[in-house]
């Protein structure tokens, strides 16, 4: 199981979490969040993977923050098409210097999920991301109802996010023995594990790494 910190923001917080060698790090450049980073990422460990979060934004602006920060990873957090996404794979800058860059589709979820819409976004993406739906794009703090994903119909592997903390360690290692999390390839948390917006508890994000088996 790999584990995502999403919304980094602080320099000296980033290079702390970066210590405990998260395999994806989230950077959120969506300047309606709270979470807005606007900076230079600090150097991280080589095997972490740089993740930008991006909200319906431009294809010149993400490949700019491409460029900039050397994303590794680019998630899509809004109402992005198919169409969008392979426009993105394929542009220039990536077929030259980012071909193994991935892309991130996320989808929100409730109390129920229409799993069809995923069907065109099969080919263009690389993992689905599912998060809670909320007043927000992400960061709600709460969770949704992991059981919907008994139905999940694909095969892709997903990110499981969405107010996930401490208090829910038991509840992930029950889902890990069911069938839902056949497909799931890592753990999203983001604002369970905050002092603040953007800052990052890392005695929260220690102990929940020790009480999970994240493979790297």
């Amino acid at each position: 199981m790999k584990l995502k910190v999403c919304g980094m923001k602080y320099k000296d917080n980033i290079t702390e979490v970066a210590q405990l060698l998260p395999d994806y790090m989230g950077f959120i450049f969506y300047k309606e969040s709270s979470r807005f980073f606007d900076g230079i990422i600090p150097n991280v460990p080589d095997s972490i993977h740089k993740v930008g979060v991006f909200v319906d934004a431009t294809i010149d602006f993400i490949l700019d923050k491409i460029k900039t920060h050397d994303l590794q990873a680019v998630q899509l957090h809004g109402n992005e098409t198919p169409e969008f996404c392979n426009t993105l794979r394929h542009a220039e800058l990536v077929s030259a210097s980012h071909q193994n860059l991935e892309i991130i589709k996320v989808f929100s979820i409730k109390d129920k999920f229409n799993f069809s819409v995923l069907e065109p976004y099969e080919d263009a993406s690389d993992y689905f991301l599912f998060d809670t739906k909320g007043k927000l794009p992400g960061g709600n703090g709460y969770t949704f109802n992991w059981t919907i994903l008994k139905d999940y119909p694909s095969t892709k592997p997903f990110f499981l996010s969405g107010g996930i903390g401490l208090d829910e360690i038991e509840n992930i290692k029950l889902f890990l023995k069911n069938q839902e999390s056949r497909y799931c390839y890592a753990i999203d948390v983001n604002s369970k594990f905050e002092i603040k917006p953007g800052l990052k508890d890392i005695k929260k994000l220690e102990a929940f790494k020790k009480e999970l088996s994240f493979r790297t």
